[in-house]
């Protein structure tokens, strides 16, 4: 065995020994997370179940045919002894010499035959005693094998336990048959043939037959680990190669080795990760050009746009000496104007974002005093569309933010309550716990459906493209919204329902690099939640008033 096949048989059995160790631990996780250990297990147990059938065959017919060839031998042996001691007994002289004397010869030269051989005891019974030899027990001879003896003539043959005088027993075959004396009646003799040996070979199998099943399974276990290695290292390869996809490394390739399946599977592994290399670059360089359209057409705009918004300026300073047609024609352009540089700031913050250029200046500042500045700030186009505003805070809600984009976000949903509100009340709300603190404007407007709360923070998107603008966003406004929020490390939900209204939430940490795992305020508003249970209970009362009675005695 060379060298690298050691290195081979001892890395299989390391992994084996740390597989089992883990198994010991977590069996459950280890059996579902571990292909070669199921590989592994499944082998030896229908290995086991294969030698263990195998072994028993072979045991059985093994032990078989060790009994009956040690039977047939018997017979064999006792129709000889039975012959030759019935001539003895034909050719003595009765007469001359005593019944007793003539059997006891018989005894002793059938016990001598079978010392001689090895194979047998004697037992005779005579018509005063009986004859032994070997120091065996007369309760050795079955009483149904005496019975067909005593009765019938023949040889007659039964499997018995030999019983000894000293109290020790082991298994045998006893041989019966009668001997015929001329005029004197019959004499049973039985040959009884232990089994030791026959019982010791079988043992010898059965312990080589359990040492081959323990030797053949080990060995199978670890042919089983070393092919179920072979074949899951290529496969772990390729889940790394796609692990490292996923995270960006697209440089990663799998080594390709020979010309089979699992080399096939790494060319094919290697040619989608050049693929996706190439498309990934094609839309990076796709996207930094947009990127960089966007950027250099936002800047790019922005001299002649503050060229042109001065003039505007300057005319509509000058309109009142207009007629009507050329004034309204001024006014709709000093609005336009605004709009689209409007437009570009939100354009420009957008690039940024995309860029990662954007940076977080945060401060240690009070929430509730941001929020009722922006109030305050939009309370002229509030009034604009009566549109009442109540914001609900007990107490300063401090964290560290930037005041910029907090006011920012706080101008989009305000503005958006207000346009969207249908002039009815708006309600701030601001509540902060240890980790952090959440802002929520709730409106009463048209709203929207459920499936669209996360389509409104896409760039441009619009619940009814039909609706009018009269504030005149950019339809970025809630995108950067969105975009500040993550700068934050928050979060910002929006919550709707259409013809009653919308509730959005924003939640930021009171520390930079928190995280925000649970909002201290809920998403739903409570007075949706309320109305709801309150039309629950009216219809679970009216279900009530409209079942039917019961009334009237109770009978048996």
């Amino acid at each position: 065995m060379t060298r690298w096949h050691v290195t081979r048989v001892a890395t299989a059995l390391r992994w084996f020994g740390q597989a089992l160790r883990r198994f010991l631990r977590h069996p459950l996780d280890v059996w579902r997370g571990s292909l070669p250990m199921r590989v592994v297990t499944s082998t030896v147990l229908a290995s086991m179940a294969v030698l263990v059938a195998a072994g028993f065959l072979l045991m059985q017919q093994a032990s078989d045919g060790v009994v009956q060839g040690k039977h047939r031998a018997a017979l064999a042996e006792a129709e000889v002894a039975f012959d030759t001691a019935q001539t003895q007994m034909l050719t003595s002289d009765l007469a001359a010499g005593n019944l007793n004397e003539i059997l006891s010869k018989v005894t002793i030269d059938l016990d001598n035959r079978g010392t001689v051989s090895g194979q047998y005891h004697v037992l005779v019974q005579g018509p005063v005693s009986s004859f032994r030899s070997g120091g065996m027990q007369a309760q050795s001879v079955p009483a149904a094998l005496a019975d067909k003896v005593s009765r019938n003539s023949g040889v007659w043959a039964s499997p018995t336990l030999i019983v000894y005088e000293d109290g020790h027993t082991e298994p045998g075959f006893a041989v019966g048959s009668a001997l015929n004396a001329a005029g004197a009646g019959r004499f049973p003799v039985y040959l009884v043939f232990p089994q030791t040996q026959e019982m010791q070979t079988l043992q010898v199998l059965r312990s080589a037959v359990i040492t081959t099943w323990v030797i053949l399974l080990v060995a199978l276990g670890l042919v089983s680990a070393f092919v179920a290695r072979q074949v899951v290292i290529p496969v772990r390869a390729a889940r790394e190669a796609a692990e490292a996809l996923a995270s960006g490394n697209m440089a990663d390739r799998m080594p390709v080795r020979g010309s089979d399946d699992v080399a096939r599977l790494a060319t094919s592994m290697n040619n989608m990760a050049s693929e996706l290399q190439t498309r990934i670059s094609q839309l990076e360089n796709l996207s930094q050009v947009q990127q960089q359209f966007v950027a250099d057409v936002s800047h790019e705009l922005r001299t002649p746009l503050t060229t042109v918004r001065m003039a505007g300026d300057f005319i509509y300073e000058a309109r009142d000496e207009f007629d009507p047609a050329t004034r309204r024609s001024t006014e709709l352009l000093h609005d336009e104007l605004d709009r689209f540089a409007s437009l570009l700031d939100d354009l420009l913050e957008i690039s940024r974002f995309d860029a990662g250029a954007a940076v977080l200046n945060a401060t240690k500042a009070d929430l509730v005093g941001i929020v009722l500045a922006e109030v305050e700030a939009q309370r002229p186009f509030a009034e604009s569309k009566s549109t009442p505003i109540v914001v609900h805070a007990e107490e300063p809600a401090y964290a560290e933010v930037d005041p910029r984009r907090i006011q920012r976000i706080l101008r989009n949903l305000i503005t958006n309550a207000i346009e969207h509100g249908e002039s009815k009340p708006i309600e701030i709300t601001v509540v902060g716990d240890d980790r952090s603190v959440a802002i929520t404007v709730r409106d009463h407007g048209v709203g929207f459906a459920a499936d669209q709360a996360r389509m409104v923070f896409h760039r441009f998107w619009r619940a009814d493209p039909s609706r009018a603008r009269t504030v005149g966003g950019s339809g970025l406004g809630l995108a950067i919204s969105m975009e500040d929020a993550r700068l934050h490390g928050g979060t910002l939900n929006a919550w709707g329902r259409p013809g009653q209204g919308t509730q959005f939430r924003l939640t930021v940490p009171r520390r930079p690099g928190g995280l925000v795992e649970v909002s201290p305020l809920p998403i739903v508003p409570r007075d949706f939640l309320l109305a709801q249970a309150e039309a629950a209970a009216r219809q679970h009362a009216a279900e009530l008033e409209g079942a039917p009675t019961v009334s009237g005695e109770v009978q048996e």
